[in-house]
């Protein structure tokens, strides 16, 4: 029995402890918030396969540049083969031994016919002999075998070619496909970079808000605490008739205001860290807390800045002179529409029937090799593409020329805030110590019966009013340095 009770102590205790460690709550820091963020951004995921895109595609435009080989065959039935001789012609070739001797014969008779008392006697000898010979079936046989290697039999066909393509000069064409290609690449990493920093920043604000309303919900507590305690030392003040009931009714409506406030700042902080847990790809009723509790801020502020390294540093401006680049490439693909193209071709050609030896059903092939020129001669489009790239590069840079302002005047205004903002640090915490001081005094003062209860929340108003700017000012700067950061392309 005593070994069943310990073993269900052991049991209840083990419960206890894993209900304990599944239910503790998850502590962020910013640095984890950030990799959150960056792992589960669609949008950076998307950019991250365009630079996969834009770097295939710049090998592709390299691969344009070099030889490519490529082979073709096939496979061709006909019903009839291709004749080169029609059927009178070979009749002629075939009995060309008859023709042969029948002019042999017809010449020795014209010619015996002039030999008087002679010519029928050595005519007939002569033709006997010419008919008796081998010389008409054996130019006959010849005649044939002629007719038959014409015959060139493609009724089954077969065919093949290995052929390798180099250009020569394409007018820089190619090469300038591939620089804008590379460029293309390079633009897409700035683009993911400069997305990767807004997820950042993103992250940084919704962080920075859920540590605002978390101490401006811890302010409101010790606001509202502190009106709880003076609503009971006034009540106990009404029970011995040393306070009216009209300062009963000021005490209690403060309280409801603390309370009600208190009450906004706790739906404040759970639709701040809603926000947050959407930008760090989490589910949005994720019990968590975020682990720094006050900002980490900048020692001073900056207080000169080189546009010159500013400008060099952004990458909206990195982003257009890569535009400009690309359009520079532009201008040359439309230029080389005006200039000649040569292109260099060989290969090896394959056939059956054999194509170099008589039509006969083998198989037979041949080396070849090529140069092709083109010359554009009347080309106005390729003129009219060219006054458009020109134009397009003039565009980009009204483009710089204008960025350039707008960032230095983006810079200065940042500047500005930063150091506004570290001025209404300064002023809120000296306004806090003189704050403390006065309600300090004020509830010695209440104690004593010096001042009364509307005296004390006029100093608890004042003290909390300090806390708040100083919170404000700090998470303030906080985010000033971020932007200015990101302005100054750090």
């Amino acid at each position: 029995m005593n070994r069943l009770c310990s073993f269900s102590s052991f049991l209840f205790v083990l419960t206890l402890l894993v209900t304990q460690s599944v239910n503790a709550q998850q502590v962020l820091t910013l640095d984890q918030c950030r990799e959150r963020a960056l792992e589960a951004n669609k949008g950076l995921k998307m950019a991250d396969e365009k630079r996969t895109e834009t770097l295939n595609l710049q090998r592709a435009a390299f691969w344009q540049m070099l030889p490519k080989v490529s082979a073709n065959g096939g496979y061709t039935w006909m019903e009839k083969s291709i004749n080169l001789l029609s059927d009178e012609q070979k009749d002629k070739i075939n009995s060309i031994g008859d023709r042969v001797v029948d002019d042999i014969n017809n010449s020795i008779r014209n010619e015996t016919s002039n030999i008087p008392l002679l010519e029928n006697w050595i005519g007939n000898i002569l033709t006997d002999l010419v008919s008796s010979s081998d010389l008409g079936p054996s130019l006959n046989s010849i005649g044939n075998e002629i007719t038959n290697g014409l015959e060139t039999d493609t009724r089954n066909t077969l065919f093949g070619v290995a052929t390798i393509t180099q250009p020569i000069y394409t007018g820089g064409k190619l090469w300038a496909l591939y620089q804008s290609a590379r460029l293309v690449n390079h633009l897409s990493g700035l683009e993911y970079d400069k997305k990767r920093e807004e997820t950042m920043i993103a992250v940084d604000e919704a962080y920075w808000q859920v540590v605002s309303v978390k101490h401006k919900k811890e302010l409101a507590e010790q606001y509202a605490a502190l009106l709880d305690t003076l609503n009971h030392n006034v009540e106990e003040l009404v029970a011995s008739e040393m306070a009216t009931r009209g300062d009963l009714a000021k005490v209690r409506v403060k309280l409801n205001e603390a309370q009600m406030s208190l009450t906004k700042a706790t739906n404040g902080l759970t639709l701040a860290k809603m926000l947050l847990a959407q930008r760090c790809g989490m589910p949005l009723d994720s019990d968590y807390d975020v682990a720094e509790a006050n900002p980490t801020l900048e020692l001073t502020a900056h207080r000169s800045i080189n546009m010159e390294e500013v400008w060099q540093n952004r990458r909206e401006l990195q982003m257009l002179r890569i535009s400009d680049s690309i359009a520079r490439q532009s201008q040359r693909i439309a230029a080389s529409g005006l200039k000649p193209n040569i292109i260099a071709t060989g290969g090896y050609l394959v056939s059956r029937p054999n194509l170099f030896n008589g039509f006969q059903n083998e198989f037979g092939g041949t080396f070849l090799a090529g140069v092709a020129v083109n010359i554009p001669i009347v080309h106005p489009g390729s003129i009219y593409s060219l006054k458009a790239a020109k134009a397009k590069r003039r565009e980009i840079a009204y483009q710089i020329d204008e960025a350039k302002e707008m960032i230095e005047l983006q810079v200065n205004k940042l500047n500005y805030e930063l150091q506004l903002a570290y001025k209404k640090l300064d002023q809120a915490q000296s306004n806090l110590v003189n704050a403390e001081e006065n309600l300090k005094l004020a509830d010695e003062s209440f104690k004593s019966g010096m001042c009364s209860s509307s005296d004390l929340m006029a100093a608890q108003t004042a003290w909390m009013s300090a806390k708040s700017e100083i919170l404000d000012a700090e998470i303030e700067i906080e985010m000033n340095s971020v932007y200015l950061k990101q302005a100054l392309g750090n």
